[in-house]
């Protein structure tokens, strides 16, 4: 396929009539801004950028892609880490930062409509008032359809599910302009096939989201948090499946390895034990229930060796050791200035989950690593920092990587839990789906015969 290498004068006039002058840009900085997201992947200038208003907006800009054989890369907060929103064929760069509508909130049927730009932080500020939230919780200010592309997850993946698991009505924007409606407002259906769950985590691959009906949930009555520290990884890991297959559910449990203890230790001065490191959190309907899950929680806690347990009861609680998680990763970067970030995020069965991470540590021991990650639901991040313009030290990392990733899959894992295949796990995919993943390649063909929605993402 022959991709027009830039977009000429007599096209930017045309698009913009179709949206405004001032939201169509060519500018430099516009540009540099939206040629690469959080991770280290090769920027690429996009030809123009565009911020769309509305779904017929988008309609139109697709049509006239689709005649002309435009690449199209949809953009949210630009805070992904496998260079899912890179421009890597140029082209037009969609931001849909000024799409960010709540269009109606429906309290009675736990529901919420929104456009794509709206931020997940901002949106469940104002379903609080109302008693409720969007559980899905990956960390950074993302938004809705940036979550939505990459199925994204986080930390409370482990009670609630990721992102495809609240998505209940999808308005999507096909290559070629046509606009559909798919799901229902039905809390659950059986009819036909499940098409919400096949656009939530491609990647803007097979059509853009220009609104969404998402499943919320009740804000909980009372909440417990708890941090416990152990001599060594396997007492911690090991405790993850012990907690899991106890009967207790919590909403968030995460691993932190000692390394990213000192690391926040030192970047935010705190003084926590230098230790491998769990944080747990518990949602129920009074302060009287938690108090006895909390003594279950501990015996499990203290019987694979804890030396610390820190807890408490109370928003201010939760919030006070959760505040530690989200600062990681930028701990991480700022405790070294000067290189970059690459971020695993393998997932493997939880039973397996105490034995990866034990892969994972030997496997890193050499380079600049730390462990952590949704403990619960088996999910594993590794963040190293270092050089991709020193090949001989890159090539350790990437040896790093592969070895991580086949192991995950030789557990019966995935490449990626939670940030999508983009451009840094491509590689993988032959590997862990085999013959399925030409089923995934007749899909994007017929939802985008001209191969200019999000190209060279997801297919090695």
């Amino acid at each position: 396929m022959e991709l027009n290498p830039r977009i000429r004068q007599a096209d930017i006039e045309h698009l913009e009539k179709l949206v405004g002058k001032e939201r169509v840009s060519q500018g430099t900085s516009n540009r540099e801004l939206h040629s690469h997201d959080e991770s280290f992947h090769t920027p690429s200038l996009p030809d123009v950028v565009m911020w769309p208003h509305s779904t017929d907006e988008v309609s139109k800009i697709m049509k006239w892609a689709f005649e002309k054989k435009i690449p199209v890369t949809p953009w949210g907060a630009g805070s992904s880490l496998e260079g899912n929103p890179v421009p890597v064929e140029r082209g037009i760069v969609l931001d849909f930062q000024e799409m960010d509508k709540i269009l109606d909130i429906r309290q009675e049927d736990f529901q919420v409509d929104v456009q794509p730009g709206v931020i997940y932080k901002e949106l469940n500020k104002k379903l609080g008032r109302y008693g409720l939230f969007f559980p899905p919780d990956p960390g950074a200010s993302a938004t809705i359809g940036g979550m939505i592309a990459n199925n994204a997850s986080g930390i409370r993946t482990v009670k609630y599910g990721a992102t495809r698991d609240c998505i209940l009505r999808l308005v999507v924007v096909l290559s070629d302009g046509n606009v559909f409606e798919i799901g229902t407002r039905a809390r659950k259906s059986s009819s036909g096939y499940a098409l919400c769950h096949l656009f939530t985590g491609s990647e803007g691959t097979l059509g853009i989201i220009t609104e969404a009906t998402l499943k919320l949930v009740g804000l909980p009555a009372s909440v417990m948090a708890v941090l416990a520290t152990f001599p060594t990884v396997k007492d911690a890991t090991i405790t993850v499946f012990h907690i899991m297959s106890s009967g207790l559910t919590p909403s968030a449990m995460e691993f932190l390895d000692a390394e990213v203890v000192k690391v926040l230790n030192r970047d935010r001065g705190l003084a926590m034990k230098e230790m491998p490191t769990l944080l747990m959190e518990f949602h129920g309907y009074s302060k009287r229930g938690l108090e006895e899950e909390m003594a279950f929680v501990e015996s499990i806690c203290q019987n694979n060796n804890c030396s610390l347990l820190d807890k408490g009861i109370g928003p201010e609680e939760r919030n006070r050791l959760w505040e530690i998680r989200h600062l990681v990763v930028e701990s991480i970067k700022r405790s070294h200035p000067g290189l970059l970030l690459l971020i695993m995020d393998v997932a493997v069965p939880l039973s397996r989950y105490s034995d990866m991470v034990t892969f994972i540590k030997e496997a890193v021991q050499n380079l600049t690593a730390y462990v952590f990650g949704h403990a619960g639901d088996g999910n594993i991040h590794v963040a190293i920092m270092d050089n991709p313009q020193d090949e001989n030290r890159w090539a350790r990392v990437k040896e790093a990587n592969q070895k991580i990733i086949q192991k995950a899959l030789e557990f019966e894992g995935t490449c990626t839990g939670e940030h999508g295949v983009g451009i840094g796990k491509r590689v993988f995919m032959d590997l862990e789906h085999g013959k399925s993943l030409e089923v995934m390649r007749r899909i994007k063909r017929l939802f985008d015969p001209h191969e200019i929605m999000n190209p060279g993402k997801i297919f090695p």
